[in-house]
């Protein structure tokens, strides 16, 4: 893996020539036919005017990027080609390919997935560090795509025989043919966006023609049978199709996925989500955030933003996740789903996407703190550092551990969406509008503003030290207004500008703005003071989380009865991990005696690290740290 990652780095040196683009409000550079119409309050920037600098994101990014560059194309299409017939006729005859396993096998009905997911991964990956590698991986499964299409002759194209899709529109037993194909053309759509390959255009066309040609003539009541089978965010890739189209067709298609069941009642702003598929829901409203930014329905944007404030407030873990069991629950009940199988990846992947779009709607910070405790909790911790593989769930039962995929025998949706989670860190670091740039999130990292000659350098140890630093790079003095986040788990934030104290009027959950003539060297350090404080579950206040600043602490508990080797190599098991039996030893410690008016006494930080010694003798540290062992996240608490 260090070789690998040696030559990764080697390789991420070298510059891209060509112009990566984003499908959410931001700058699209002509490459949309039907831009964004509402009123923005922010916008993103280009993943490729972002660069992460050292750091534990970035050293995310490059053991995901190892894992991605050692996936040989040839085992991404065999599935495809199988599918198509189009293994006689090459060289050698029939091909010999070492075939994918788990829910890549060539009897899973989700067979192709990942493709989709990697196609997107490999666009992002290169706009994230211009590396060529991930343009020349994208372009060769696009040219390999391209030629299952043709050969299938109608523009359908998938791992699976068309008829999976004849069993979902007739309403017989199928697992998700829609949802597959989504991620299909959610990667030939990035494809074309962020590598700006023209042939991944053509074929995502192709398949959306079809997919018109096929359903168009279908009644509302075989319609609305249809969706009952999940479908993912297919609704989602029609909308940006229309957006970089223009066509109609694909309009038509993106609203009759439209699932009356589940949006109708959130747009009576009703909590009618009972014990529904959460990965099956969040996907649904993406689709309605872009439905109201090409078209302004006013409904697309209450009913978001009235699910966005639903699930934070109430169906959201102490990280950021959300579910148990892939579904969501009585949040009443809330202290009994702490259990082995809570926050799938993929839920707060979609929570993510969800929140970009609000924040650029509202710029408002609640919304970035929500981004950040997810980000560092959840998805930095998804991966293991000693492999590169990633989790399925962020069990919260005490004494459960992180159980990981393997590389030949997962290749669950937390895989493929796992790929995209640690390609783009970058997106969502910083802001900008008329009046100034946003600094979100404190990762080290350098952003180009393009439009007015200005970079800014983000250099800090954060979460490990409370300050950030941050250089101007201008061609010209540039005036503008920097906003720096003033997190709201923070107090007493200090901020210098080359040395000298700057007043701080504002308050935590909100913008410090700092307005003058940037110039070349200028030099901002701000410093936000952590504490501890205790998160207590809804319905048992017994029941609480540490968290530090916006890291969630998890105690570790060892490794006792722990399976080994690695779990889940079984690759007829589709879904292994819920067989997983994590053997908790009996008599496992979770109570925590604790002053709650003052938590801070019951930790003593060691070193200058992020570990913490309780009272009692446990060690602590963030979530995202913790790997390999058991732990604790909801302590049993005991006032002192």
């Amino acid at each position: 893996m260090k070789h690998k990652l040696a030559i990764l780095s080697m390789c991420l040196g070298v510059v891209a020539t060509l112009s990566a683009q984003s499908i959410y409000p931001g700058q699209h550079a002509g490459k949309l036919k039907k831009e964004t119409v509402v009123p923005l309050a922010m916008e993103s920037f280009d993943l490729k005017d972002i660069r992460l600098l050292p750091g534990r994101f970035r050293e995310n990014m490059m053991r995901d990027s190892a894992w991605m560059a050692s996936i040989e194309t040839g085992r991404l299409l065999h599935s495809f080609r199988t599918n198509a017939g189009v293994f006689a006729g090459r060289e050698g005859g029939y091909m010999t390919v070492k075939k994918l396993g788990g829910w890549e096998s060539l009897d899973c009905e989700l067979r192709g997935h990942t493709t989709g997911h990697l196609l997107s991964a490999y666009g992002l990956m290169y706009a994230a560090t211009g590396s060529d590698i991930f343009k020349l991986k994208g372009d060769s499964l696009v040219s390999g795509l391209a030629e299952v299409q043709q050969a299938l002759g109608n523009g359908y194209l998938s791992a699976f025989p068309e008829e999976l899709i004849n069993r979902n529109i007739r309403g017989t037993g199928v697992w998700a043919p829609w949802y597959t194909l989504h991620k299909l053309f959610s990667g030939l759509i990035d494809q074309y966006l962020y590598a700006d390959n023209s042939q991944a255009f053509d074929v995502a066309t192709g398949v959306a023609d079809w997919a018109y040609n096929k359903l168009k003539p279908l009644d509302e009541a075989t319609r609305r049978k249809m969706i009952r089978n999940e479908f993912g965010g297919v609704n989602e890739s029609f909308y940006n199709l229309y957006a970089v189209t223009g066509d109609e067709r694909y309009h038509w298609l993106a609203r009759f996925f439209y699932h009356n069941e589940v949006i109708d009642p959130l747009k009576e702003q009703r909590d009618d989500l009972g014990t529904k598929h959460t990965n099956t829901f969040i996907p649904k409203v993406l689709a309605e955030a872009r439905n109201y930014e090409l078209t302004r329905e006013e409904t697309s944007r209450k009913l978001a933003g009235f699910f966005w404030h639903t699930m934070i407030d109430h169906h959201t873990f102490a990280p950021g996740c959300s579910s148990d069991k892939e579904h969501f629950f009585d949040p009443q009940q809330f202290s009994k789903h702490l259990s082995g199988y809570t926050g799938e990846t993929c839920c707060t992947y979609n929570m993510l996407k969800l929140s970009r779009h609000l924040f650029c709607w509202t710029g408002d910070a609640a919304v970035a703190d929500y981004y950040e405790r997810a980000l560092y909790n959840h998805i930095l911790g998804q991966q293991d550092p000693e492999t590169g593989m990633v989790c399925y769930f962020l069990p919260l039962l005490n004494g459960a551990h992180k159980v990981y995929s393997t590389k030949e025998n997962s290749f669950w949706c937390c895989v493929g969406s796992g790929f995209e989670n640690h390609a783009k860190y970058g997106e969502a670091i910083y802001y900008h509008n008329d009046k100034g740039i946003y600094v979100n999130l404190f990762i080290p990292s350098e952003v180009n503003w393009k439009e007015k000659g200005m970079t800014l350098r983000q250099e800090t140890a954060f979460p490990s030290e409370e300050t950030t630093c941050i250089t101007v790079r201008a061609e010209q003095p540039v005036q503008t207004t920097v906003y720096l986040r003033y997190p709201s788990w923070s107090q007493k934030v200090t901020v210098l500008v080359n040395g000298k104290k700057m007043p701080v009027r504002q308050k935590p959950g909100s913008y410090i703005a700092v307005t003058r003539q940037w110039k070349d060297g200028d030099r901002i350090e701000a410093t936000y003071p952590m504490q501890v404080r205790i998160e207590t579950t809804p319905d048992n206040p017994q029941k609480g989380a540490l968290l530090y600043g916006p890291l969630v602490l998890a105690g570790e508990r060892g490794t006792e009865g722990m399976q080994a080797p690695a779990p889940f190599s079984n690759p007829a098991l589709y879904n292994d991990y819920y067989t997983y039996d994590y053997h908790i030893p009996a008599g496992l410690k979770t109570a925590l005696p604790i002053d709650r008016k003052h938590p801070e006494r019951t930790l003593e930080r060691v070193g200058k690290g992020l570990e913490f010694t309780t009272t009692q003798g446990d060690i602590i540290r963030p979530l995202y740290d913790v790997h390999h062992q058991r732990y604790v996240v909801y302590w049993d608490l005991m006032d002192k």
